[in-house]
């Protein structure tokens, strides 16, 4: 198995196929109801004042569909999606260039928009608010500044650290939503979905199957169908049974909790040698040989979500369910928590 695993099922879709899966409309898009609703609203809005949409900011873990709603709501306002991201936008003249080649109700997608350095947020607030931009040209005693007028657009800001955001660019945005991860119910239709665009021949009780092992993200759930499809396909003439979608997942090391091994080994790290904790995030790190972003951004949520550990002032700390999982007893300060 390689290294990293749940990075790469998480990895952003690379080609026709992965994109092919995201739905185009909002009333094919499973999951996150409340959301959803909310968007309604707005585009109803929006289409009724013949305007652009108010600027909208999208949070939450990687692979729940931030991308794919930028996608659909230009897509609802027959508006074109200009995507870039935080880290792309390294000089005022990234951010110029980006904006002038906006046209009126155009979408300006910006990923990991916690990443912008301040002096791209300065640049920014103008363009979202007044719809215009200045920048400076030349530079010493012949520097001057030059306002350019802006038509009218849509910012889309997604990020999966919200609280990296700083208070004034946060209040840009006219509605802020954060993306939680799905059911089993909704990640079973996502599924079964996305077998039917690939043609893949999925038995029903297979889904299920998937579903509680996709750690509530649409984007590996899609991941694990393509991995299940090509172990059906080497081993069981293409037909992907219950117990076939069952031994793909188990070569992949990935149990019926949704845990990988690097999920494991934080677990029997903070259980055995942190004695349970609290442990801090760069002690954990060590334990684990991984990178302590990785852990806080990949594999913490889902862990968190699940009640395995939880974060304290004093640090990470294991749950009761942790031993659990280990088939460990929690100790007797644990055991009370049960």
């Amino acid at each position: 198995m390689s290294a990293k695993p749940l990075e790469k099922l998480n990895a952003q879709p690379s080609d026709a196929v992965d994109l092919s899966l995201r739905p185009s409309r909002l009333a094919d898009f499973t999951g996150q109801p409340k959301l959803k609703d909310r968007l309604g609203i707005l585009l109803d809005s929006a289409r009724a004042r013949s305007q652009p949409l108010d600027h909208l900011l999208l949070s939450g873990p990687p692979g729940l569909g931030k991308t794919t709603l930028a996608h659909i709501l230009g897509a609802e306002m027959n508006a074109t999606v200009r995507t870039t991201s935080g880290p792309a936008i390294e000089k005022a003249g990234d951010l110029a260039g980006l904006l002038t080649g906006l046209q009126e109700g155009d979408i300006l997608f910006i990923d990991e928009i916690h990443r912008l350095s301040k002096v791209i947020e300065e640049y920014l607030y103008p363009a979202v608010e007044d719809f215009r931009i200045d920048i400076v040209i030349d530079q010493g005693p012949a520097a001057r500044s030059v306002r350019l007028n802006l038509p009218r657009f849509t910012l889309i800001g997604a990020t999966t650290r919200a609280g990296l955001l700083s208070a004034p660019l946060r209040s840009r945005f006219g509605v802020a939503h954060r993306l939680d991860y799905y059911s089993v119910e909704d990640l079973t239709s996502i599924v079964r979905r996305s077998a039917s665009l690939l043609g893949v021949q999925l038995e029903n009780t297979a889904a299920p199957e998937i579903a509680r092992r996709c750690r509530g993200t649409p984007r590996i759930a899609n991941n694990l169908l393509r991995w299940v499809r090509d172990y059906a396909l080497a081993r069981t003439q293409g037909i992907a049974s219950a117990p076939t979608a069952i031994a793909a997942l188990e070569m992949l090391e990935i149990d019926q909790h949704g845990l990988d091994e690097m999920d494991k080994r934080l677990l029997q790290a903070l259980t055995g040698k942190l004695k349970g904790g609290p442990a801090g995030l760069h002690s954990l790190a060590a334990s684990v040989g991984e990178e302590p972003g990785t852990l806080e951004e990949v594999h913490e949520p889902y862990l968190i979500l699940e009640g395995y550990l939880q974060r304290t002032q004093q640090g990470r700390v294991a749950l009761p369910r942790a031993y659990e999982v280990l088939g460990l007893k929690p100790p007797a300060s644990q055991a009370t928590l049960l």
